[in-house]
């Protein structure tokens, strides 16, 4: 009984708190507990599956690993290695997410032996011809964008609050972004991009969450969907690993060539 009247005292504080905020600071407030909850993880490796469909239903696989560095004080580094098929094998992406400043992106293709730096101007482009785009991928750093809070609405099996993030980049290939983030352990549900004409461009939704460390939250799917143009993309994670001992060593421009 006490600690119902605990975790009562609790919503009312917040209900006064977030009463006195204007829509964009509670917008923000959310973003940040959101980062809050996923900060401290250290790094992580995992594997990843993208099942790529086109409008007409044909399929293609690819299979990638993935490694991630979290950095104190700026956003993630994190490197992909295509396993397969054979056409992208050995292909690696570098990329260094920076809290206000443009991200540094690069791109390794073995056929040529050379890495390749992703303009800032290409962001908007699609990644290894999925529909996330290159900026899709990057760690989504607080400061990337201002907030407004929407409402909050049924989600699932809970409840979401719903706000609006808009772009702080000016070239980023979107206006806004409508994003569904969970109350009870504030991981995203889904994010709705509008382009640069303010359209509907497509939906990102993630299922099947895990907790790792007792503490961070990890979609098992990601499905995103092109309204446009009809295609889709479905990222499968597993084998998630987190503190193996990673360096800024691992995730350097040399190591691109090294991946295997």
């Amino acid at each position: 009984m006490q600690v119902n009247k605990i975790l009562l005292l609790i919503i009312l504080c917040y209900s006064t708190f977030a009463a006195a905020l204007t829509p964009e600071q509670q917008g923000l407030e959310i973003a940040m507990e959101s980062d809050r909850r996923d900060t401290g993880f250290g790094d992580s490796k995992a594997d990843l599956t993208m099942l790529l469909k086109n409008r007409q239903g044909e399929e293609s696989t690819r299979y990638i690993r993935l490694k991630t560095l979290e950095v104190s004080g700026d956003g993630d580094k994190s490197m992909s290695i295509f396993d397969q098929p054979r056409d992208v094998k050995g292909t690696a992406f570098l990329s260094f997410t920076h809290k206000t400043s443009s991200d540094d992106q690069w791109l390794f293709l073995p056929a040529l032996k050379r890495v390749k730096r992703i303009s800032s101007r290409n962001k908007s482009g699609s990644f290894m011809g999925s529909e996330f785009a290159y900026e899709d991928i990057s760690s989504q750093e607080v400061e990337k964008y201002t907030y407004k809070y929407i409402n909050d609405e049924a989600c699932g099996n809970s409840t979401c609050f719903v706000i609006e993030r808009f772009p702080v980049d000016e070239l980023s290939g979107y206006t806004r972004q409508v994003v569904w983030i969970n109350k009870e352990e504030y991981r995203p549900f889904k994010i709705v991009f509008y382009d640069r004409k303010n359209a509907l461009l497509k939906t990102l939704t993630y299922s099947d969450y895990q907790q790792y460390l007792n503490k961070y939250w990890r979609a098992d799917n990601m499905y995103m969907e092109n309204h446009q143009t009809g295609k889709t993309t479905l990222l499968t994670w597993k084998n998630y690993k987190f503190n193996n001992g990673l360096t800024s060593r691992d995730f350097d421009k040399n190591s691109l060539k090294r991946a295997r």
